[in-house]
């Protein structure tokens, strides 16, 4: 078995599929989107973090002004 990744060609008129090893710049391109695709990944969990964060503070502070879990509740649908 090979190390080099492959790809599979079909061709729609005939129906016959190609194994293709990929080439060394489609090979970097995959390289680079799992990079780009880790990256959004983290930003939005870094996000979501941040929204529950401040959504628990906000929850927090009507608390100390005296709001009751039901009403903070409320409040937030």
């Amino acid at each position: 078995m090979s190390d080099t990744p492959i790809k599979i060609e079909v061709n729609c008129e005939t129906g016959i599929a190609v194994e293709v090893p990929l080439t060394q710049e489609e090979i970097q391109q995959r390289e680079l989107d799992a990079i780009a695709a880790a990256t959004a990944k983290h930003e939005a969990d870094a996000l979501a973090q941040a929204e529950a964060e401040a959504k628990e503070s906000a929850k927090a502070k009507l608390a100390a002004l005296g709001l009751t879990a039901e009403e903070i509740a409320a409040l937030a649908k």
